[in-house]
């Protein structure tokens, strides 16, 4: 007997999307929100550019990416905020003795210590980066977290006195928490955690590193966040 639950049949397709290895591959690796090649991806899942095609095209498909074509070659991305919600969710969700397997080689050792210092999560920060700051504007009274989260008036006021613009306009929520993956604890996103990480990359605090979505906090990052957010460099390395 089949269910009559309307959205059933809708919940199992989108599961179905992401229950496969190399869809999921793709998936966590286009959480920096920029598009990445075939290739690339197909690179990165370790299987073969006809196979890779065929799982892109039933992602496409299912609205979790966006396509783009520039001549010969396909680009990919995901299709928005919501799907990068959806797919740090359920790596949040991971039994943490899978989530941190042994890596088998240095280069995985290195590149798993950097994302966990310091990543973007789609379009806002991540990792113990991420969490150390939504710490900090925590403490300082300018984010409330204990109804979900909120900036506080002390809080808008620092984004504008920072020179970090706010979009107040959009249906997106202005401060929203994201469970973190590594550090099993909320971090800030929403268009406040999107601002932000676009200041701190713009100005030069961050840099990505490597090809995954790891960032590194600068130099000149570590005194700025020290200066507005009273952040200690050690905690930012």
């Amino acid at each position: 007997m089949r269910t009559k639950e309307p959205l059933a049949a809708g919940l199992a397709a989108l599961a179905s999307l992401v229950a496969d290895e190399t869809r999921a591959a793709c998936l966590l690796a286009l959480l920096d929100g920029r598009a990445r090649s075939a290739g690339e991806l197909a690179r990165h899942a370790g299987v073969a550019p006809s196979t890779l095609s065929e799982h892109l095209g039933r992602l496409v498909a299912g609205g979790l990416l966006a396509e783009e074509r520039q001549g010969r070659h396909r680009y990919v991305r995901l299709a928005g905020a919501r799907v990068a919600q959806l797919v740090e969710d359920l790596a949040a969700q991971v039994p943490e003795t899978a989530a941190r397997q042994a890596p088998r080689t240095l280069r995985q050792s290195s590149a798993g210590a950097a994302m966990a210092r310091g990543r973007t999560c789609y379009d806002h920060l991540a990792g113990r980066l991420g969490t150390t700051v939504t710490d900090a504007l925590t403490e300082r009274g300018l984010l409330r977290q204990d109804s979900g989260f909120a900036l506080t008036d002390a809080g808008l006021e620092w984004f504008g006195a920072a020179g970090i613009p706010l979009d107040r306009a959009g249906r997106r929520p202005l401060a929203r928490g994201c469970l973190d993956w590594t550090e099993r604890r909320p971090h800030l996103a929403g268009a406040a955690g999107a601002a932000l990480c676009r200041h701190v990359l713009d100005a030069g605090w961050c840099v990505r590193i490597g090809s995954e979505r790891a960032v590194k906090v600068t130099p000149s990052g570590e005194r700025a966040l020290c200066d507005l957010l009273g952040i200690e460099a050690t905690a930012l390395r």
